[in-house]
């Protein structure tokens, strides 16, 4: 009987707007045509350098300097404090 409820939120939950993304859309983009497919062995075989510009390093600098930061916050100590720690231990109690 809890099926219908969890289905009718994953539908609603699936007609949800991202406006960040559609943000992100480069304008004109719905127009564009789409990409021709090419074999693989076209793409691999493609010594082109990839160039790239000083503000996308520096972005890229940045996010790995946020994700160093993040991973040695979460290896310092334990992410649970013992208290919560120990109520988890506790379980759930119905009232």
């Amino acid at each position: 009987m809890r099926l219908i409820p969890a289905l009718t939120l994953a539908a609603l939950a699936g007609c949800t707007s991202f406006p960040e993304l559609d943000a992100a859309q480069t304008p004109g983009i719905e127009n564009a045509p789409y990409p021709q497919f090419v074999p693989i062995e076209t793409l691999l075989a493609d010594d082109t350098p990839v160039s790239t510009t000083p503000e996308a390093m520096e972005e890229v600098a940045a996010r790995v300097a946020a994700l160093r930061a993040r991973a040695a916050r979460l290896s310092a100590g334990p992410v649970i404090d013992n208290a919560t720690r120990a109520r988890m231990a506790r379980g759930v109690v119905e009232g």
